[in-house]
């Protein structure tokens, strides 16, 4: 199987969401987690592509980010499956962990599905369900199913540590939910 990995955000351009009192950055968490999905998944015989940019589909207003997008480059290279990384953000109360996707019904919906309770049962976030979220860039403008995990609330103390101290957790819980939507869809049909 081959997964396209897009850890939200950009380290130069657009931080994400941050926890001022650890100086905590999403674009980092999520450059960290999603460099450690892409080794557990390419540990399981899979083709991982990663990818971090502020330039998602041509919007960019930065030139150097000009040579390429986030959801071309997951359509050219016909990924069989797309997962962007991020940390959520409210009011520094919220907390727990929800997955975005274009429209229930189908394989983004199982993929999220598997993905979220992987990450719920293993770190005890409070699981805030699959959401319907059609105007997000990487899930109408990716070519094949596409989620968004919203790891956990960065801007909530005890979810912010967890994301750091925690960190590989999360990414073996992301990579067993690929592995658990592997499982389901890409098995042969031998009827």
């Amino acid at each position: 199987m081959r997964v396209f990995l897009n850890p939200g955000h950009d380290p130069l351009y657009d931080s994400g969401a941050v926890n001022a009192e650890l100086g905590l950055r999403e674009c980092d968490v999520a450059a960290d987690i999603g460099a450690r999905v892409k080794l557990y998944l390419e540990l399981v015989g899979m083709e991982v592509f990663l990818m971090q940019s502020d330039n998602l589909a041509w919007e960019s207003c930065h030139i150097e980010r000009w040579n390429a997008a986030v959801t071309d480059e997951a359509n050219k290279w016909c990924a069989d499956i797309f997962i962007s990384l991020h940390c959520n953000a409210a009011d520094g109360e919220a907390h727990g962990t929800e997955t975005l996707i274009y429209a229930c019904g189908g394989r983004a919906e199982r993929l999220a599905h598997t993905i979220e309770q992987q990450i719920t049962r293993t770190l005890g976030t409070t699981d805030r369900g699959v959401k319907e979220r059609p105007e997000l860039i990487v899930l109408h403008a990716t070519a094949m199913p596409a989620v968004l995990v919203e790891m956990a609330f960065i801007d909530h103390l005890p979810e912010a540590r967890l994301l750091v101290e925690k960190a590989d957790v999360f990414a073996r819980a992301i990579a067993r939910g690929v592995t658990d939507y592997e499982a389901v869809f890409e098995k042969p049909d031998f009827s």
